[in-house]
């Protein structure tokens, strides 16, 4: 009989069932390519019909929940502060740090990009083969681009005619989210009355039932992973990131050094926070923006290590990280002006320094507008190579490798967007009105 005072045997950590199944899918899926190869028929038939499927299949649950987690979570982080001061300060310190660190990675991009020149030395035979590979799915993006809206169309569009429209789209987040943002505000201007407080619980109640699901499919997270990994190392092995070695490297480089170098000395010096304790702290969410390439897919664990992990204010948090899931894209904004200089410098367009700005700040735009899914920023690319005279079909270049990037890059706007809400709690009381009037409420 089984003694009742032994503790029951700890679990294993997600972070590291996750990590386990990105490694063995990794290292499964090179064996099968370098012994038995891609083209296998019974290999074909496991990506197709399992592994695919049930990668798909994860994602697919994670995104039907995302809409009601995003309403929810803007709005009650938006009605929790309890005055409209307090959501204005909080909004504009996390607009300004979002513009901030954006600018300082699209500069650091554009920088390295100039300095390693990778696109000048890309083997033009190897270059034909990969755009004649990619011609097809390049020119979808193209076309995809072209409905997209920019100037003061994009900054129109975020106000939408529909909501439920913009609830169908992932492209339309943003005008979603603008509606939450307002239905929140009207909720703190609205007289504190039982209709109005049992609205508000309501939606609390859509928020936790949220969160409850999507903890039910985050189980599913280390097997997804696993077919992640298999998928994209049978299909391309280590070959095209050799073939695309300094592209990549400078990409990845740049991404590194912004989020190790740029968050640590944002947190330390504007936040007063560790950076040690931050990023043993955001293990987790960082995993699962690697493995899903989604920043929207990795929102509800963000939510989850800032509330267990960092212990940020729940308000805070909420406003910050459902925000920042479309709005603050750091690693996307970095990853749009190193790619569209490199095709310029592969393609022999000279672009002068005023052009360069004009890409750089058209990045930080575009980061903030892009859809926080899978390869989200490819129509965005497209776009901005457009604007500067750059053939938008030399993306099809980079479509073997974007998969791998798309995955780093998805870490540092995660990564990028709990530093935020790190760096914006900072002074925030632990407390707002709702909570000191409910207090009082129950003393009475």
């Amino acid at each position: 009989m089984t003694d009742p005072t032994t503790p029951a045997k700890a679990a294993m950590p997600l972070h590291w069932k996750i990590g386990i199944g990105f490694f063995l899918g990794l290292l499964a899926g090179m064996i099968v390519h370098y012994t038995v190869g891609a083209d296998a028929t019974w290999i074909q038939n496991v990506t197709r019909y399992a592994t695919q499927p049930f990668a798909t299949l994860f994602l697919t649950l994670i995104f039907m929940l995302i809409v009601p987690l995003l309403f929810s979570a803007l709005v009650v982080g938006v009605s929790e502060m309890g005055d409209i001061r307090s959501l204005g300060r909080i909004g504009w310190r996390t607009l300004a740090y979002t513009i901030l660190l954006s600018g300082i990675a699209v500069v650091l991009g554009l920088v390295m990009v100039n300095v390693f020149q990778p696109g000048a030395g890309v083997d033009p035979v190897l270059a034909q083969q990969l755009l004649n590979e990619g011609a097809e799915r390049a020119q979808a993006i193209v076309q995809d681009s072209k409905g997209q809206a920019s100037g003061i169309e994009m900054l129109l569009s975020i106000v939408p005619d529909n909501v439920v429209g913009a609830a169908s789209s992932n492209a339309s987040i943003l005008a979603l989210m603008f509606f939450a943002l307002m239905f929140g505000i009207g909720i703190v201007l609205s007289k504190a009355t039982p209709a109005i407080e049992t609205l508000r619980r309501g939606i609390e109640g859509l928020f936790e039932v949220s969160m409850t699901l999507i903890g039910l499919v985050i189980k599913l997270a280390p097997y997804a992973v696993f077919c992640f990994m298999f998928n994209l190392a049978v299909l391309f092995g280590w070959e095209l990131l050799v073939r695309l070695g300094a592209y990549v490297l400078v990409v990845f480089g740049a991404l590194v050094i912004h989020m190790v170098v740029v968050y640590s000395l944002a947190l330390r010096f504007i936040g007063g926070y560790s950076p040690v304790k931050f990023f043993r702290g955001v293990q987790e969410a960082m995993l699962m923006a690697f493995s899903t390439a989604s920043s929207n897919a990795t929102l509800p664990t963000a939510l989850r290590v800032a509330d267990d992990e960092l212990g940020l204010p729940k308000r805070v948090s909420r406003f910050v990280l459902t925000i920042g899931a479309t709005a603050n894209q750091n690693g996307t904004a970095l990853f749009e002006g190193v790619t569209v200089i490199f095709l310029a410098q592969f393609f022999g367009v000279e672009l002068s320094i005023g052009q360069q700005v004009m890409v750089m700040l058209v990045c930080i735009l575009g980061g903030i507008g892009t859809a926080g899914v899978p390869s989200g920023s490819l129509p965005v690319v497209a776009l901005i190579c457009a604007m500067v005279g750059v053939p938008p079909e030399g993306i099809g270049l980079i479509l073997g490798v974007n998969h791998f990037l798309d995955m780093s890059r998805t870490v540092v706007n995660v990564t990028g967007d709990l530093g935020i809400a790190a760096m914006v709690s900072k002074g925030e009381p632990e407390t707002t009105m709702l909570d000191e009037a409910a207090a009082q409420d129950s003393m009475a």
